[in-house]
């Protein structure tokens, strides 16, 4: 960025006019889609019933357009400016046996409703290393407890009685993040211009990272690939 722009820039800043761009993107897979492994629910009637077609692990989806599917994407490193939780809940629902979605993304101090729509006990149990673990049991189907998350990390929600039932949830001090979706792409709207790192993380294949320059308004791309 040249000085004479970082001068511009600095002038709308301090004038309070946020200069902003989206950042965009997908995440490819290289290769031949790996075989997931089935769930074996047998051992609880409900889960074992609750579907009429085989369940397979999500540790990897690969979208019929040869993308990867629960990739989670944020501005890695500081970001200028404070930014409040958003007053909407986040949704982690246990249906069918499954957490939906498998991974989440949320704000420091953002409301997650944490949801059983099972008919069967489920408890949720997060393997959280920053923020304070917890084991909370939701005995019926309907039952609901709200959590918030304060420390910047990601980590493991499991639940003890259904030993298949695994997720992650991803926690950032601002709003800038997103998972991608059945497309394999990602959307990181209103970023303040600037230089960033964007990273991407994958519960098998890990994390990569790529630089990108946001304009003060349009569109910057960050493509990623997976597994090399």
């Amino acid at each position: 960025m040249g000085t004479l722009m970082r001068i511009v820039m600095l002038t709308l800043i301090s004038a309070g006019i946020l200069l902003a761009g989206d950042v965009t993107g997908k995440v490819s897979f290289a290769g031949t889609a790996p075989q997931m492994p089935r769930l074996r629910m047998d051992a609880d009637r409900f889960c074992r019933a609750a579907h009429k077609t085989p369940v397979l692990s999500e540790e990897v989806v690969v979208n019929k357009n040869g993308t990867l599917k629960n990739v989670l994407v944020y501005i890695k490193g500081p970001v200028s400016g404070k930014y409040s939780a958003p007053n909407e809940k986040a949704l982690f629902d246990q249906e069918g046996c499954v957490y939906i979605p498998h991974v989440l993304g949320v704000q420091t101090g953002q409301q997650v409703e944490i949801r059983n729509s099972d008919n069967t006990l489920h408890n949720v149990h997060t393997l959280s290393e920053k923020n304070p673990p917890f084991n909370a049991g939701q005995p019926i189907k309907g039952h609901k407890l709200t959590r918030r998350f304060e420390k910047v990390e990601t980590f493991r929600v499991k639940c003890d009685v259904h030993s298949w039932m695994g997720a992650y949830i991803g926690v950032f001090d601002h709003p800038f993040f997103a998972v991608t979706d059945d497309n394999g792409a990602f959307t990181l709207k209103n970023v303040p211009a600037g230089e960033y790192t964007v990273e991407v993380w994958h519960e098998k294949y890990g994390t990569k990272t790529m630089k990108v320059s946001v304009p003060a308004t349009g569109k910057a791309t960050a493509d990623f690939k997976y597994p090399n």
